[in-house]
């Protein structure tokens, strides 16, 4: 779920150009969990190969890291490890939520109606450890580096982008921002062209940015009042939040009270949970440390080998994807070279 405090926000527009040489830390469960939402057939079922094995995470990370390093982006992945205990309540109504969309979709589907079929088979998406394993060794092949987490990635992720290990964060969420990222990108992993549910209209998804500090210039709060802001929206650590209370009222006790302990209307909801527990998972997180981000030489027939002899991809096209990699990456270092001339 992550907080939601996006209208609060600055978010500029920029372009996947804009972030070139930059080493990107992407929230790796964010991104692939896009992937096998997005990546479907007609009938919204995911991409599987001949021994039925989900490809549709392989199709995105092979289509999208092509991309990325063709602009000269340098993309790190981060994974997630174990969850905190406060987070079992999240988890537990997301499992919810995709079992009745597992019920809707097949209601849908014995209906004809295929397109809410696909819409409610997105809703169903969950994260196997085979796909994780596949990813991280098609990301290997690459030669982009991971790293996994000892907990949430993307505290990890905005610890590499504050310890300047990372340029930016790449995801989704805005839990980066609690987290202190400096920068946040969204819309980096599925910016393109998509379809709106249920309706025959194409929108343009643009990655934006938004920069930790300009924000809490512009909110005129810290950073320890937006982690409170956020537990008053609610988070994934207390997913019901406080009642009645969305973003702008949040913003406005933060303004007049300052901290949570000081706001009278909300002190016998603040009972009900470790308020400072959850502070300590943003503000001083358990994060991965590493001391050097190492990319390697990308593996054109290890590549091919993996997803077309494995995985039943089409090796037509994995090659000329890759050849285009391969024009990109030359085009790219001659220009470097007339430049230095």
């Amino acid at each position: 779920m992550g907080v939601d405090i996006k209208n609060l926000l600055i978010r500029e527009k920029t372009s996947l150009q804009s972030f070139s040489s930059k080493i990107i830390a992407i929230d790796a469960y964010n991104a692939i969990y896009q992937f096998l939402s997005i990546i479907r057939g007609p009938d919204g079922l995911h991409l599987t190969d001949n021994k039925g094995r989900v490809t549709s995470h392989l199709t995105g990370l092979l289509y999208r890291n092509i991309n990325f390093l063709s602009i000269g982006i340098k993309p790190v992945y981060v994974f997630d490890g174990k969850p905190p205990s406060l987070k079992t309540a999240e988890i537990e109504r997301r499992k919810l939520g995709k079992k009745e969309a597992t019920i809707k979709y097949e209601r849908a589907k014995a209906a004809g109606d295929l397109e809410s079929a696909r819409k409610y088979a997105q809703q169903t998406t969950s994260m196997q450890d085979t796909m994780v394993q596949d990813s991280k060794h098609l990301l290997d092949l690459f030669g982009i580096p991971h790293i996994q987490a000892r907990a949430d990635g993307e505290a990890t992720a905005a610890h590499l982008n504050k310890t300047g290990k990372a340029d930016v964060v790449a995801s989704q969420d805005f839990d980066s921002v609690l987290f202190g990222a400096k920068k946040l990108i969204r819309n980096f992993t599925n910016s393109g062209r998509r379809k709106l549910p249920n309706r025959n209209t194409y929108i343009d998804i643009e990655p934006e940015i938004i920069n930790y500090q300009k924000n809490l210039n512009a909110l005129g709060i810290t950073g320890e009042q937006l982690v409170d802001l956020g537990i008053l929206i609610g988070t994934d650590f207390n997913p019901d939040g406080f009642e009645r209370i969305g973003p702008k009222t949040a913003l406005k006790l933060i303004k007049e009270f300052s901290k949570l302990e000081d706001m009278p209307q909300i002190q016998d909801q603040l009972k009900q949970i470790d308020y400072n527990q959850i502070r300590d998972i943003f503000l001083h997180p358990d994060v991965t440390d590493v001391n050097k981000i190492e990319f390697m030489d990308t593996d054109h027939s290890g590549i091919v080998d993996y997803l077309t002899n494995e995985r039943n991809f089409s090796r037509e096209r994995v090659q000329s994807s890759l050849n285009r990699l391969k024009q990109s990456l030359k085009k790219r270092s001659h220009t470097l070279e007339q430049w230095f001339k």
